[in-house]
């Protein structure tokens, strides 16, 4: 009987099916995310995404749309709003040498490709196309120019110089620099200042200072702006291109925000979410956007730049912990990102980062979560991230942080449900052993309860939509287990709950009933295979009263339970596994000893759940400071 009864309860301990049931969550988690544009690469990835506290996000193409226009140029001649009909363009700017000019560096400092006749197929960096757009509707010969300007050398833009210049040679054999980057970045490289109709005139320190004011008030109104500059070279052969160049002007950009950022920028804050702007933009470009997506309220908000992040990194809590408070870097390099994502992780949060450069590629590796953007992404940041967004909007992330809340709460879920059942099966063997009650259950019968319970109905839960109100609760401890302790407790106290039920009908069975001990096993069996199905609805949680049961909602629960109900019956009815299972013939009057188990199971997992949470909300009252008078 000893041996037997060890039997038993090594198979009782086991639960046989979570390992699988875990693996197929996450999997279905990650068709969701697809269905959701985003691509997981990482399964483990899915359920970190439920603890992420932190994000960290770019401008442009995330927060905004990605589809720049030319909304303003100001040259030496003044300011100059642009409207989409270059018909509206003042006659005097179109026949500017000055403006032709820089259409000129436009074109030629350009490595996107772009056809007027059909601008469906443009390719290339967006800022790019939309100066090719903006050139060819200010009637610019852009195939001209390339076809007289043949390109000799090009110094690729990067994060460091903020930059890019081009050299080409004219029939006449004229060298000419075509130069376009961050505005401030230009000026600096600038000696001189296109006046016309003179042409080049030195650059004063009092121009230069006015430029970058212009420069400022443009990013202020959220424009992305571009300064371009132009030298020609006395010889080809010169290695210094960016030296003593001539200033022509700023363009400005519109790129609108995403409307769907705002709400669920909204989602994050209230599900206690973080999300940081980081950006190679302007400041005052980066707060406008900022403020018109809602990420910062503040309207005495500042932007860290780059240029001060050393500083910061050397003291942290310095300037009253501003590093750790601010919303907005600007102007901020790939290695700075990286040494953001350390600060924080430090810190104990869970990143997530965005990116799409080849030099994000550290930083979408070293975040708990890389995000790299499918559109305008390269194949090295996909390689290296961890998600990858198809439709490159931040509301994809938001989409896909909640969903792995969903799963992580899924997980808990039925692991508790598994737990509980298994438990129940060891307490009830060894109360019926201790009672003198036999075995009370064979080991086949343990073993088949196991195949139904851990497979079908905590399936289910792991694939469940989840609640509505899961972005309504911050995130949860990183460093926390799966079982918290009260889950430990609640799955205790289910499990004494289903054995004292099942061995109350076992008593009554036995005793008014005077059925035979093996008659008895099998209301043990039946009733306790009851009673687990039912008990899936008490995972919605102890908070959750039965009608607002998303468990309730789940279709897949009520599959499991009708495949469950169907197999269950093909143990009575099919003589092979009426054998295997010891299962003997029933009356319909011990049907209710059957039944009733399982409905008190369900009545009192929700009253025990509602004690629980009243419990809870005494002992948070408890724990408030008294009100003032």
């Amino acid at each position: 009987m000893l041996f037997k009864t060890a039997i038993v309860l090594a198979v009782a301990a086991i639960p046989e099916g979570m390992s699988i049931v875990a693996t197929l969550a996450l999997a279905y988690g990650m068709l969701r995310l697809a269905e959701r544009k985003v691509l997981v690469k990482r399964l483990a990835a899915v359920e970190t995404l439920g603890g992420t506290d932190v994000i960290f996000t770019d401008k442009t193409g995330t927060l905004t749309q990605n589809q720049m226009a030319v909304h303003t140029i100001w040259l030496p001649e003044g300011r100059v709003e642009v409207k989409p009909d270059a018909a509206e363009i003042e006659p005097a700017l179109l026949s500017s040498d000055t403006f032709q000019k820089l259409l000129r560096v436009a074109a030629l400092c350009n490595n996107a490709t772009y056809s007027h006749t059909d601008p469906d197929t443009a390719l290339g960096d967006p800022l790019e196309v939309a100066l090719l757009t903006f050139a060819h509707t200010s009637r610019f010969d852009v195939p001209g120019a390339h076809a007289t300007a043949n390109r000799l050398a090009e110094q690729p833009f990067n994060s460091d110089t903020r930059l890019m210049a081009t050299v080409h040679e004219h029939p006449d054999g004229q060298v000419w620099v075509a130069v376009k980057g961050a505005a401030e970045e230009v000026l600096r490289s600038c000696t001189y200042l296109e006046m016309p109709p003179s042409g080049p005139q030195p650059l004063s320190a009092e121009q230069r200072a006015q430029y970058l004011l212009h420069a400022e008030e443009l990013a202020r109104s959220g424009l992305r702006t571009l300064g371009f500059a132009y030298r020609l070279l006395p010889d080809e052969h010169q290695s210094d291109w960016t030296n003593e160049l001539v200033w022509l002007g700023i363009v400005a950009f519109l790129d609108p925000p995403r409307p769907e950022v705002i709400p669920a920028l909204a989602s994050c804050q209230q599900a206690g979410i973080r999300v940081i702007m980081v950006t190679g933009d302007h400041p005052a470009t980066a707060l406008t956007v900022a403020h018109q997506v809602g990420l910062t309220t503040d309207k005495e908000a500042i932007a860290i730049t780059g240029a001060e992040l050393p500083s910061l990194f050397s003291d942290p809590d310095g300037e009253g912990g501003r590093l750790a408070h601010t919303a907005v870097f600007a102007r901020v390099s790939p290695a700075q990102k990286l040494d953001l994502i350390s600060l924080y992780q430090q810190h104990g949060h869970i990143v997530a980062m965005t990116g799409d450069g080849v030099n994000d590629a550290p930083a979408l590796k070293k975040a708990d979560i890389g995000v790299a953007m499918g559109l305008r992404g390269t194949q090295v940041a996909s390689e290296a991230a961890a998600l990858v967004l198809r439709d490159d909007s931040f509301a994809s992330i938001v989409a896909a942080v909640e969903q792995g809340r969903i799963i992580f709460t899924n997980i808990r879920r039925f692991v508790l449900y598994l737990v509980s059942c298994n438990l129940s099966e060891i307490l009830v063997v060894t109360a019926a052993g201790l009672l003198g009650a036999g075995l009370g259950l064979l080991p086949l019968q343990i073993l088949f309860l196991n195949l139904l319970t851990d497979v079908f109905p905590a399936l289910a839960l792991g694939v469940g939509k989840g609640s509505s109100r899961v972005m309504q609760h911050p995130p949860r401890d990183p460093q926390g287990p799966i079982m918290r302790p009260g889950d430990w407790r609640l799955a205790v106290a289910y499990a004494a709950l289903m054995t004292v039920v099942l061995l109350g009908s076992y008593y009554i069975a036995r005793q008014y009933y005077g059925v035979a001990e093996e008659v008895g096993n099998n209301l043990l069996f039946y009733g306790l295979a009851g009673a687990q199905l039912l008990h899936v609805f008490n995972m919605a949680g102890i908070a959750t009263p039965l009608r607002h049961n998303d468990v309730l909602r789940n279709r897949y629960v009520w599959l499991a339970l009708a495949l469950c109900t169907g197999l269950l019956l093909l143990t009575y009815f099919l003589p092979l596994l009426r054998n295997l299972l010891g299962i003997q013939p029933l009356s319909t009057s011990l049907l209710v000893l059957i039944l009733a188990p399982a409905v008190l199971v369900l009545v009192l997992g929700q009253l025990l759940g509602w004690l629980l949470h009243r419990g809870q909300n005494a002992e948070k009252l408890r724990r408030q400071p008294a009100a003032q008078p």
